[in-house]
């Protein structure tokens, strides 16, 4: 089905913000984009020219920036004509609130307020929208312009038929949508992410393992698996002949052992240093700009065969 959206505003460029002005200049969508620290229109130009070399090898059409990007000088100029506003702030309850309450000021009817948080209720920062009917989270991974994720989230006064519209619009550029059957703080694979990196600093601090270590542990074990397959389907191979019933009759158990400690140490300076220092010799001196350029051909290529090979 063919989306109706067409004009897009942006709002906040940073490091998400940017990944999605990516993706929608590639699916040849108009973009206007505002954000206060003008500094971000040079970094923006720069990520762009960055990543065109890789995008060639997925997108047959180029992008126009004199036609499609257009850099507004106040919030209400960027989104006061756009089908849906992409809110990048900071991950701050009460920014985020007062900001969705100022954009909702000047949209047009049916207009779309999508959220980019990574983790707040939609219920909390719709609370001072303008008809917060129209309010989502539409919460997408880095770098948003490969990676294909979108998690749809309506909060308790969203009107089902935006979310709809939104799976319609994000699916049309090439995304795979999860719509959330009910808000979750932290969604559903930052909070699977977020388990797994509390364990690795604890394992960290206690000097059992390296940064290396545990990339390693991932890289060369059960990552290769969850790309393709994730943890359940995983999990039921694990199982034999019997699958995934005789897998929790067999390992069910050992979840009653101590391995796991979910809640978070303290992140103190010894341990900030331990994981600053380690993953800066894992780096091997290479830019931030030369490992993006090798994590995009990777994702590129690797996308590649899970469509080849998809489960």
């Amino acid at each position: 089905m063919k989306s109706s959206i067409d004009n897009i505003a942006v709002i906040g460029i940073g490091v998400i913000g940017t990944g999605w002005i990516i993706r929608f200049l590639y699916n040849q969508k108009k973009i206007k984009v505002y954000d206060p620290n003008i500094e971000q229109k040079k970094n923006l130009l720069k990520e762009i020219k960055r990543v065109e070399p890789a995008l060639k090898k997925i997108y047959k059409k180029k992008i126009n920036l004199s036609k499609q990007l257009e850099f507004s000088k106040s919030l209400k100029d960027a989104v006061e004509n756009a089908d849906l506003i992409q809110e990048n702030a900071p991950e701050n309850e009460n920014l985020k609130k007062n900001l969705i309450k100022e954009i909702s000021e000047h949209l047009k009817i049916n207009s779309i307020i999508a959220s980019s948080s990574s983790g707040l209720l939609p219920s909390k920062i719709q609370s001072k929208c303008k008809n917060p009917k129209r309010l989502i989270i539409a919460h997408a991974f880095n770098p948003v312009y490969l990676l294909p994720l979108v998690e749809l989230v309506a909060g308790k006064q969203t009107d089902k038929k935006f979310i709809n519209k939104a799976n319609i619009f994000y699916s049309n550029i090439g995304m795979k949508t999860l719509i959330l059957k009910k808000e979750l703080p932290g969604y559903l694979s930052d909070r699977l992410q977020e388990s797994m990196w509390r364990e690795s600093l604890h394992i960290i601090n206690e000097g059992y393992a390296s940064t290396q270590d545990l990339d390693d542990a991932i890289i060369y074990g059960p990552g290769l698996r969850w790309s393709l397959m994730g943890t359940f389907l995983t999990f039921h191979l694990a199982g034999g002949k019997m699958g995934m019933a005789h897998m929790l009759e067999q390992f069910g158990p050992a979840l009653k052992l101590p391995w796991t400690k979910l809640k978070a140490p303290t992140l103190n300076k010894k341990l900030k240093n331990k994981i600053i220092n380690g993953t800066k010799k894992q780096s091997k001196n290479r830019s931030v700009e030369n490992l993006s350029n090798l994590r995009d051909n990777f994702l590129i290529d690797l996308q590649k065969l899970l469509s080849k090979y998809k489960v």
